[in-house]
């Protein structure tokens, strides 16, 4: 299943493509935008697979809207002019529809999109670890050893099962580095291991003697990764 948002300032257009998102199987709509600069704060909290983004929008256009983007996501832009395909394709997006769009050419670059996203999901489950540099050192860090990723500042403190790392690096950054399949982002400023969860209370849950707070806005998503009885 990949999680998508729709940004695009024309209502009608976006909803054409909320349909035709509902009817596919193997899309899930986190969200619409009718604006890319709330689409892209929204990406910096969220887990995104795929964006269907219109070029032509006020404010920020879809070309500044890639441009601006660091997390690794899956980019169809859906337009009403051709003439901007050429620099489409050369930022890597993953498709490029011109309006008016059909389902059957819309399943197509959706298909494209998700075969992308397994690819790069079986990569990360592979490398099962990666390296970080901290205390003047560099630290090879298992993925199964993770307990849960905190933001500090600039900075990110992963927690493993015996030592605290404390790298320069970004919450958005590191979402894209750990398997979705084992972790998920609970807060702002948190990510966990779904393995290492003891037990949950409220707004927050237990790993080892911590106690870390759920945000509102990921709850939902949160609870539907539990396998409940």
């Amino acid at each position: 299943m990949l999680n998508c948002i729709v940004v695009d300032d024309d209502e009608m257009s976006r909803k054409v493509v909320v349909h035709f998102i509902e009817k596919a199987k193997f899309l899930q709509l986190s969200k619409e935008f009718d604006n890319a600069i709330d689409a892209a704060q929204y990406l910096d909290e969220e887990h995104v697979d795929l964006v269907f983004l219109d070029v032509q929008m006020p404010k920020m256009s879809g070309m500044e809207f890639i441009q601006a983007l660091e997390k690794d996501v899956e980019i169809i832009l859906i337009t009403s002019e051709r003439k901007y395909a050429v620099e489409a394709f050369e930022k890597k997006v993953t498709d490029y529809l011109v309006k008016p769009i059909n389902y059957l050419r819309f399943i197509q670059a959706s298909e494209k999109a998700q075969a992308n996203v397994e690819s790069k999901r079986a990569a990360a489950v592979q490398r099962k670890e990666f390296y970080v540099r901290a205390d003047s050192k560099i630290h090879r860090i298992p993925y199964d050893k993770i307990l849960y990723v905190e933001a500090l500042a600039d900075y990110i403190i992963i927690q493993t099962e015996n030592r605290k790392n404390i790298v320069h690096f970004t919450m958005k950054g590191i979402v894209d580095r750990l398997p979705d399949d084992e972790f998920v982002r609970i807060h702002r400023s948190y990510i966990i291991n779904l393995d290492k969860i003891e037990s949950l209370e409220d707004n927050s849950l237990v790993i080892g003697d911590k106690y870390i707070p759920i945000g509102a806005s990921y709850k939902e998503a949160l609870l539907n990764r539990l396998n409940f009885l």
